[in-house]
């Protein structure tokens, strides 16, 4: 006898995961309630849904998967030991659920939630810890997840769910990013403290033109500042080093490596000095990011309205 052909379409095994996931997710606390009470009627009861809808949905779950899970008497039930073994999954996976469900509404409590909150390399020893702590003298018991990083890679990171907001330099300019600008920090050209500038307090940056500089790598904000600055004294910048952290630029401009723009140290470091620069203006835009859009928790909600406060006293004199 010829077999006869299923008018079903078959599935990719993609399209099955996919099928069989969005077939199985709303029968799962059906399914464990009328295991656990071994009654449809009592389930039914405990879930608020009419005993007719339980029967249908455990038959039709039975049928998705082909495998008998219950052995039935009347209204009363039992697994079986295919039953049982899908009930242990299925707990399980109702546990993953709810652990879920407990951990976002956590985040999202007004007095107790998590902030995630991203900023710059050069802002962690000093600023952030102090935003931190006057944040936290109205909000004691809010959470912080911390992402110190460079511009670039935080709004990656940013676009990607990984970050509520965050504090960078360049302030970011895209259509789907709101950004405020909350301070300006006077940038410096540190040179070592045997250098032929040294004895100067002021400099122009054009006289900055022969030197060998040294910076951070191509992404981070202020290497393009300071690419941008030297273009607009006239000269593109001799790097002989290119790094990761401000500080160590500093301490190799202090080993005699070169001179570098950067923000004003934490902690005076010795074996440098620190030149104010005239011309062109040298500072950089300190400002907060986050996506357009997306709706905020409680309290990622007051701890932007906290920085907003900050405007023009963000960083420390």
């Amino acid at each position: 006898m010829a077999h006869q052909r299923s008018s079903q379409p078959r599935l990719s095994p993609s399209s099955y995961e996919e099928d069989i996931r969005a077939v199985l997710a709303p029968r799962l606390a059906y399914f464990e309630a009328v295991a656990r009470h071994e009654h449809v009627t009592r389930a039914a009861q405990e879930l608020g849904v009419p005993q007719s809808t339980l029967s249908r949905a455990m038959v039709r779950l039975e049928a998705d998967l082909g495998v008998a899970l219950f052995a039935r008497k009347g209204r009363t039930v039992s697994l079986t030991p295919a039953g049982r073994t899908f009930l242990t999954s299925a707990e399980r996976a109702l546990a993953e659920v709810e652990k879920a469900a407990d951990s976002v509404r956590a985040d999202a409590d007004p007095t107790a939630g998590r902030v995630s909150f991203g900023f710059l390399h050069t802002m962690g020893s000093e600023t952030v810890p102090a935003l931190i702590r006057a944040f936290r003298a109205d909000h004691p018991r809010v959470r912080f997840q911390l992402v110190q990083n460079y511009g670039e890679a935080m709004i990656e990171r940013l676009r990607a769910g990984g970050l509520d907001l965050c504090l960078t330099s360049p302030v970011p300019d895209a259509p789907d990013l709101v950004t405020r600008r909350l301070d300006e920090q006077r940038l410096r050209l540190v040179v070592p403290d045997d250098h032929r500038l040294a004895t100067r307090r002021r400099i122009r940056l054009a006289e900055a033109a022969d030197e060998t500089f040294v910076t951070l790598e191509p992404g981070y904000g202020l290497r393009r500042i300071t690419d941008d600055l030297c273009t607009e004294a006239g000269f593109t910048p001799r790097v002989a080093f290119e790094g990761e952290e401000a500080e160590t630029l500093r301490g190799l401009v202090a080993a005699g490596l070169g001179v570098a723009l950067l923000p004003p140290p934490a902690v005076a470091r010795p074996g440098v000095v620190e030149l104010t620069v005239t011309a062109p203006r040298a500072v950089r835009e300190i400002g907060v990011a986050w996506l357009d859009g997306h709706p905020d928790t409680p309290p990622v909600a007051a701890f932007k309205r906290f920085l907003l406060s900050r405007r023009g006293n963000l960083l420390p004199d």
